[in-house]
């Protein structure tokens, strides 16, 4: 089936801030944010209160749950954007109406555990979602990032991706496919599920924060012994950080790792992308084609949807 795509946006849209995740950290100046999107020409409906979060999460399950649904029932919303990640998005994602979601146009605008809910939209009702920044911690920062900013604007306004970066080694590449992918754990977490997307000659993207290479060593085995790497014209590493090495690595860190999948998976793969739990992050619409070349170590990724 083809790719459903979002609506076109007026000229000063309207974002739903919404947290079917985790909580805000207590001392996260939500005002602030909402103030940043405000003042970037947005409307925004915030759906989100502090006082009602539950244990580490955004609200209770059916509370979150209800968060999500009245923004996509609201006529007047036409960007739907995560809180922040974390995790609770998976406790909630049987009950959530995708259909709905696809009908609506609607852009649904996150990462992390977000995914989980992109991921899904993609693979149960073949709509195109973007991974992009939330609202913590990309709009309640004191200074804003001047390329995460350009990058969502971008996205949004002129509904393309065009990236220049540099990969860790020399290669020559040049591939066209869909675009799909996200946070690693959340990728893993849906294999084998209803909601994990069949994508063939797609271009994988994938990030993670706090994971140590052999964490992320081991995912990436899962999916290539599952068989989902070698359907890929190529795997694209973004921003992979927080982790800590131990005395005990002996010399094994992410180069090493790195070392024995590109000996292990004969799908390429390219690092670099600026993308994941990072400071300036790329826009990237999950489902759409993107062309993907690689020049020595340069690297440009476009997309137009």
């Amino acid at each position: 089936m083809p790719i459903s795509f979002p609506k076109i946006l007026p000229e000063h849209p309207c974002i739903a801030i919404v947290a079917p995740s985790g909580a805000a950290l207590d001392d996260t100046n939500i005002d602030a944010g909402l103030q940043a999107l405000k003042s970037a020409g947005f409307k925004v409906i915030n759906y989100y209160q502090h006082t009602e979060r539950f244990e580490r999460f955004g609200a209770t399950d059916q509370e979150r749950l209800n968060q999500l649904n009245a923004a996509i029932d609201n006529p007047e919303v036409d960007i739907v954007m995560g809180l922040r990640g974390s995790y609770g998005l998976s406790r909630i994602l049987p009950n959530i109406d995708l259909q709905k979601i696809a009908s609506s146009g609607q852009w649904l605008v996150g990462y992390s555990d977000f995914n989980a809910l992109q991921l899904a939209m993609l693979a149960k009702t073949d709509t195109a979602s973007l991974c992009g920044p939330m609202l913590c911690n990309d709009f309640t920062r004191e200074e804003l990032h001047p390329f995460t900013q350009d990058q969502f604007f971008k996205a949004l306004r002129e509904r393309k991706t065009h990236l220049e970066f540099e990969s860790d080694q020399e290669a020559n590449l040049c591939v066209e496919g869909r675009l799909w992918g996200g946070n690693l754990a959340m990728i893993c977490h849906l294999l084998g599920t209803e909601y994990f997307p069949n994508i063939e000659g797609g271009i994988l993207f994938v990030e993670d924060i706090a994971e140590h290479p052999y964490r992320v060593e081991r995912m990436l085995l899962q999916l290539h012994m599952a068989g989902v790497l070698a359907k890929q014209k190529a795997i694209v590493l973004g921003n992979f950080s927080a982790y800590r090495l131990a005395p005990q690595d002996n010399g094994y860190d992410f180069a090493a790792m790195l070392k024995f999948l590109r000996a292990t998976i004969t799908t390429p793969i390219v690092t670099g992308l600026p993308f994941g739990h990072c400071d300036d992050k790329a826009s990237l619409m999950q489902g759409s084609t993107a062309h993907l070349s690689v020049n020595d170590k340069q690297v440009k990724l476009t997309a137009e949807f």
